[in-house]
């Protein structure tokens, strides 16, 4: 236990009965896929389909509180409907899409000579997330008032960008009106001062690998400016060429050196280019991101290898032998959507503590559980993988993103 994070073992519908109602601003979690993966009995246990112990989640969240939850392409239809039926917002579906998956049917040593090239799985490359959220009490603004959740953070989650002047809390202090929101011509100055970059986050999400920007066609920025002409026939904007130059277009005079953002004169062209992947958020792992603050089990594949081989020689040599990490990228990125600023995280399926260390390097206050069965025999269980992990983390400290730097 530390300041910064609270890890418990055991079950976690025992551990969050202890926990307080309407305690926790936000839960990211990864949850057991049901698949019975590589062997595991935890991915196997139907804990993810239990409306109770969904419901046990839903008690602990604030009023308006988010909840991101991954699952498997084959059993994420079994959760989210237990998720729903335990009174969550079905709010959205978003969408991981990586290149380092490979098939897991049939051994095609298994398969008969006159049967060759035929197997029984496809190459999984994405993963759904259900994004779910606790019914706010009241009006929205009300509820972001008194309990500061309901709402996600876009503007800390802009794709494709690198600054930032101002957050939403930017608001404060106002007058404001009864509720203590702040009035139109109160958003309005406060949103003369900001400057937004980057695009509004999208569903999607990727690791930027060769492969799946292979998956993205090329999309050139806007070929031609936007009329604001109410002469210029309907279609102007949509269909064909793009006429370009409007004199009577607002900000016309002023220089457009092509940058996306609000340097261009509003309806200006963009002049970038590239695979349409830069529309959606990519969260590149490092090389060591799996072993920070554990022992360097040195190269585990090689050609031929398997994710059980890949286990045991990181059990063997004190690295991180769970099979189903996540970045530290993507984790951050998830955390970031969902948790107020200096918010409190829950993930009730805390593996080897991906959720964690992103939640500690975010500036977030975190509790995580773990009933800890690694069934190999290795002398750490996940739940000592997962507190090795976020002590380096924290030890580290918060590391701002590039949009808190700028």
């Amino acid at each position: 236990m530390s300041d910064a994070f609270t890890l418990h073992r055991g079950h976690c519908v025992e551990i969050m009965r202890s926990m307080p109602d309407a305690s926790v601003d936000a839960v990211v979690t990864d949850p057991p896929y049901e698949l019975g993966f590589m062997g595991k009995s935890w991915d196997a246990s139907g804990i993810a389909y239990s409306a109770a112990m969904w419901a046990e989640v839903l008690r602990v969240l604030k009023p308006g509180g988010y909840m991101l939850a991954f699952s498997g392409s084959r059993t994420y239809h079994r959760m989210v409907c237990a998720i729903e039926d335990a009174k969550f917002e079905i709010r959205d579906q978003l969408m991981w899409i990586y290149g380092s998956g490979f098939p897991k049917g049939t051994d095609r040593k298994k398969v008969p000579v006159d049967w060759a090239g035929w197997n029984t799985a496809l190459k999984p490359a994405h993963e759904p997330i259900a994004l779910a959220r606790k019914a706010p009490v009241g009006p929205l603004s009300l509820n972001l008032q008194t309990h500061g959740t309901g709402a996600l953070n876009i503007d800390a989650c802009r794709v494709g960008t690198d600054a930032r002047t101002a957050r939403p809390t930017d608001f404060t202090p106002m007058r404001g009106n009864r509720f203590g929101d702040p009035t139109v011509s109160e958003k309005r100055e406060a949103l003369e001062e900001r400057v937004y970059v980057g695009r509004h986050p999208a569903n999607v999400l990727h690791d930027g690998s060769a492969e799946v920007l292979a998956a993205f066609p090329d999309a050139p920025g806007q070929q031609g400016d936007i009329s604001t002409d109410t002469e210029a026939r309907k279609t102007q904007n949509t269909y064909g060429a793009m006429r370009r130059g409007r004199g009577d277009e607002p900000s016309a005079d002023n220089e457009n050196g092509g940058t996306v953002g609000f340097k261009m004169r509003p309806g200006a062209r963009r002049l970038d280019e590239g695979s349409a992947a830069r529309f959606f958020y990519c969260a590149k792992a490092s090389a060591e991101d799996r072993h920070e603050g554990l022992p360097d089990p040195g190269p585990q594949f090689k050609q031929g290898s398997t994710l059980r081989d890949a286990e045991r020689v990181g059990a063997s040599r004190g690295g991180n032998f769970h099979p189903t990490v996540k970045p530290t990228a993507l984790m951050r990125y998830l955390c970031r959507l969902v948790t107020p600023p200096q918010g409190l995280l829950l993930d009730p399926f805390m593996g080897s503590g991906s959720t964690g260390k992103a939640a500690v390097l975010e500036g977030f206050r975190f509790i995580g559980i773990e009933r800890d069965e690694d069934e190999q025999g290795n002398p750490l269980g996940y739940f000592e993988l997962a507190r090795a992990r976020i002590e380096f983390a924290a030890r580290m400290g918060h590391q701002p993103s590039l949009l808190e730097a700028a």
